[in-house]
């Protein structure tokens, strides 16, 4: 998902012109959670707009047939109890936080080099200055079907866009204080956790918080993908059209979801959180990296990890162009894009990595805080 960087790839080689795993959870019982409880701060006991997670013993990954490699296997893992935002960072807290800070967000500033390097193959040399303008990936669709082996082809670097302008210097917020804020990269969510005294979250408190109490549930509602014949989240529906197929005439929001939706459109979890999956990725604090799980459960095997923290490093051997060791952050939850024939996102233990200075027009972000705050 290094997207903001393959663009930059995209206009460097355009100057240059170059056109097994461990499976063992069977052999144990499903660790039981207690009936979920929705506790939600009130400003003296847990900051307003956050929900109480109480913590415990969970299987943290997925074994399904939907799952992929990076998944697997579930592993037992146990988190203490945190605070965590019940919806995404809005556009209207992070332009409360802009307007205090004066922070300019990673998509504003010129591109550095070295932040990029990092992301190329060995060797790409150095583009001239004019290749480096403000910006940031931006999903722009197709007009027509298309194979699905190449995301380039939806998605383009655009000049100008940022989390004022998501789409580009054309598009805007007006009217959409209440959506999740996007076009914001790692170092953005931690400028802004710093500002609002919370932190992002480790990957097992993400996980854990978005199951909601369903153990190993394939979705954070459940097991089926529809509720009532309806879609219980904000992700693409290719009943009604077919992904990346942007038809402005037939169907402006392609699927019903070619955008983020207001926060607290769909229901809620077992915890009281909001958009876990679905309406816009969210970055979590750990580094990524794709073997991670198989590592955990060869390490421990049938004993509880207790709070991990991440590896050390990023490992990614199946982002095409991009070293396996570039620094990748994990990404959870999908988004308004993730559908049935590409992605699937949408389930508590999809997972990726991406760029952390790679914003995209997909990704936002959410906090918590430690039981002691």
């Amino acid at each position: 998902m290094n997207m903001r960087r393959t663009g930059v790839l995209i206009a460097v080689l355009a100057v240059l012109g170059i056109g097994a795993y461990l499976v063992w959870s069977n052999f144990f019982s499903k660790p039981q959670q207690a009936a979920p409880q929705i506790l939600l701060g009130d400003g003296i006991k847990g900051s307003k707009g956050m929900a109480w997670i109480p913590g415990g013993e969970f299987l943290m990954g997925s074994d399904h047939k939907k799952a992929q490699a990076n998944e697997k296997p579930t592993h037992k893992v146990k988190v203490s109890g945190f605070w965590m935002d019940t919806t995404h960072v809005t556009n209207d807290q992070f332009a409360q936080f802009v307007k205090e800070t004066n922070y300019k967000t990673t998509a504003e500033q010129v591109p550095d080099w070295e932040t990029i390097r990092v992301q190329l193959p060995p060797g790409t040399p150095k583009p001239p200055a004019s290749v480096f303008v403000p910006g940031a990936m931006v999903f722009v669709g197709t007009n027509a079907k298309v194979n699905l082996n190449d995301y380039s082809q939806w998605w383009a670097y655009v000049p100008g866009a940022n989390w004022r302008h998501p789409a580009g210097p054309k598009s805007n917020i007006d009217g959409k204080g209440n959506h999740p804020v996007v076009q914001v990269s790692y170092e953005d969510a931690l400028a802004y956790a710093k500002w609002a005294g919370k932190r992002l979250p480790t990957e097992a408190e993400w996980e854990f918080a978005a199951r909601g109490g369903l153990n190993q549930a394939t979705y954070v509602w459940g097991d089926q993908l529809e509720q009532e014949g309806k879609l219980p989240a904000n992700i693409w529906d290719v009943k009604k059209q077919a992904f990346p197929v942007v038809n402005t005439v037939i169907s402006p929001k392609a699927g019903g979801a070619v955008g983020t939706s207001s926060v607290g459109t769909y229901p809620q979890n077992g915890y009281g959180l909001f958009d876990m999956t679905g309406n816009a990725w969210q970055w979590v604090a750990d580094w990524y990296r794709a073997d991670y799980f198989a590592m955990q459960a060869k390490e421990y095997g049938n004993s509880v990890v207790n709070n991990p923290q991440g590896p050390t490093s990023s490992y990614d051997p199946d982002d095409y162009g991009v070293p396996p060791n570039a620094p990748k952050r994990v990404i959870r939850g999908g988004s308004f894009l993730c559908n049935e024939d590409y992605c699937q996102s949408y389930r508590p233990s999809a997972r990726r990595g991406a760029d952390p200075y790679s914003p995209m027009s997909h990704l936002g972000f959410r906090l918590v805080k430690d039981s002691s705050q």
